[in-house]
């Protein structure tokens, strides 16, 4: 499908993971792509690969995110899709207990902050058109508890699905939607890396999902292509689940 045909999509994080199979979907879907990271390496390869521009960004960064913002409005004249993915699980947030307060800010810098920074200054260039679609990363954890906590990575996705909701609501009467993706545990190289050191802990969490496995980026991909089409035209302000089925579960299945 070529349901993005022309529209410029702005993907934060999309150096790796989420992001950068949604940059893959996004050009599928016709839509020009700029591919912003910290890391230029990988931001770079997946601008390359998709045939878009890359913008290096810090996204805790105020200036930086304006800068984004500005030079793909001079590059192309339009904002039409805002995903703000980008986000950290550092090791250093755990329990409540043991995390401490510089682990706590910076991921709340890095996940909360940025997505306030980011829907704070794209707003402006769609209300300019007329429209717009913003999908803001938030998590499954956003709606439920868990007793393998990762506390502050938890509360930041909390913050975003209410920005989010709010925002939708905000904006819905100027044609610009706000939603919240809230994936389950995905197949990712940052979640690799966090069950790698703790197989115990991924089975703990895996036998909670009913479909009876991680997500792979790409299914999550194809649900932030659907929020950012005219398909979705008439969904904001929702939390939108895509995680397997495990918000729902009371037992799965044996």
């Amino acid at each position: 499908m070529r349901r993005l045909e022309d529209r410029v999509a702005v993907v934060t994080g999309a150096g790796s993971g989420i992001g950068l199979a949604t940059a893959r979907r996004f050009a599928q879907e016709g839509a020009r792509v700029v591919c912003a990271d910290i890391d230029p390496a990988a931001g770079g390869a997946a601008a390359e690969e998709v045939g878009g521009v890359f913008a290096a960004v810090d996204v805790a960064d105020e200036e930086s995110v304006a800068a984004m913002y500005s030079s793909a409005f001079e590059r192309f004249g339009r904002i039409d899709v805002a995903f703000n993915n980008a986000g950290i699980s550092p090791p250093e947030d755990d329990s409540i207990l043991t995390t401490g307060l510089e682990a706590w800010r910076r991921v709340q810098d890095v996940n909360l902050t940025s997505v306030y920074l980011c829907c704070r200054h794209v707003i402006p260039y769609m209300q300019a058109q007329g429209k717009g679609s913003i999908i803001n990363t938030a998590s499954f954890v956003a709606v439920m508890g868990s007793a393998t906590s990762q506390i502050s990575y938890t509360a930041s996705k909390g913050g975003v699905l209410a920005l989010s909701r709010e925002l939708g609501v905000q904006f819905a009467r100027e044609g610009i939607r706000v939603n919240a993706l809230c994936p389950g545990p995905v197949n990712t190289p940052l979640l690799q890396e966090l069950f790698a050191k703790d197989p115990e802990r991924a089975q703990r969490r895996l036998v909670h999902i009913p479909l009876g496995r991680f997500a792979e980026a790409t299914e999550i991909a194809a649900a932030v292509a659907f929020l950012a089409s005219d398909d979705a035209s008439f969904i904001t302000g929702s939390e939108f689940l895509v995680d397997g089925g495990i918000s729902g579960a009371y037992v799965t299945p044996l």
